[in-house]
C-alpha cells in the first residue's frame, strides 16, 4: 500500500505513511524548528540551488539557528558535496546576513568552536569519533587497498571536522542525510548515516520527519531515497 504527500512539487507516493501512524510523535521524538531548518539548508547546499537555499537559511535564522550553526554546517558539507557546492552557499549566506544587517535584523552569532587537537592526537581522536558514531571500529578491504581515504577519513572529517564543538553531532548528522538524500548514487553513504544518526540518538520518528521534510522541499527524488534508507536501516533492528 502506498502512502500519498501534497507538496510544493504536487502530489507523491511514499511506501509508508510519514505520520504518527508509524510512530507516536512527542516532544521527545519530535525535530525541533532549529532541526527541521537543518534539512532544506544541506538538501539545497547539496544540488546548488541558491536561490531556495537563500529562502532556507533566512528561514533558518528565523527559526533560532545562529550565524554559527549555519556556517557550520556548510563548511561541514563540503566533505559531502565538494568544496564548490559549501563555497558557494558560504558566499550566499554571507550576502544574506548583509542584506538581514542593512534590514536591521540582527542574528544571534553564535559561538566559534574551541581549537582541535593537532599533530599525532588528532588520528586518535578522529578514530574514537568515527568508532562512537559508527557504533564499532571501521575497517574493511576498501581501507587495505586505499589506505589514504582512511587516514582523510579518521583525521580530517571525524577529527578535524566532527571535533569542533559549536555544533552538537545531531545537527551534523540530519544536514549529512538531507544533503545525502538530496544526491543520487550514494546509497549505501545515505544508508550508514541513518544508522550513524540513530547512534547518536536521533529517533526513527524524528528520521520519519526528515523525509517529510525533505519530500515537501527537495521534491519526491529525496523524500524517496531517505525512505528507502531508513527502512533498510529499520529492518536490520527487527
Amino acid at each position: 500500500m502506498t502512502h500519498s504527500l501534497l507538496t510544493p512539487h504536487g502530489l507523491i507516493f511514499l511506501p509508508h505513511p510519514i505520520t504518527s501512524t508509524n510512530f507516536i510523535m512527542t516532544a521527545e521524538t519530535t525535530l525541533s524548528p532549529k532541526q527541521k531548518a537543518l534539512v532544506p539548508i544541506a538538501a539545497f547546499t547539496a544540488v546548488g540551488d541558491l536561490e531556495r537555499l537563500n529562502d532556507a537559511l533566512r528561514q533558518g535564522l528565523d527559526a533560532g539557528l545562529s550565524v554559527s550553526d549555519c556556517k557550520e554546517v556548510l563548511v561541514q558539507l563540503y566533505a559531502y558535496t565538494g568544496f564548490p557546492r559549501s563555497i558557494n552557499a558560504l558566499t550566499q549566506l554571507m550576502k544574506l546576513l548583509q542584506a538581514r544587517k542593512d534590514a536591521g535584523v540582527t542574528d544571534a552569532p553564535g559561538r566559534e568552536p574551541n581549537p582541535v587537537v593537532q599533530g599525532a592526537a588528532l588520528l586518535e581522536i578522529g578514530t574514537a569519533n568515527q568508532t562512537k558514531l559508527s557504533g564499532a571500529p571501521v575497517t574493511g578491504a576498501l581501507f587495505e587497498f586505499a589506505p589514504a581515504v582512511d587516514l582523510f577519513l579518521k583525521t580530517h572529517l571525524f577529527g578535524d571536522i566532527f571535533a569542533r564543538d559549536n555544533l552538537d553531532w545531531q545537527s551534523r548528522e540530519l544536514a549529512t542525510v538531507a544533503a545525502l538524500a538530496t544526491l543520487p548514487g550514494v546509497a549505501p553513504q545515505l544508508q550508514a548515516h541513518i544508522r550513524i544518526s540513530m547512534n547518536v540518538g536521533i529517533s526513527a520518528a524524528q528520521l520519519q520527519q526528515v523525509v517529510e521534510v525533505l519530500a515537501a522541499h527537495a521534491g519526491p527524488d529525496a523524500g524517496h531515497r531517505a525512505q528507502a534508507a531508513l527502512d533498510a536501516q529499520l529492518s536490520t533492528r527487527l
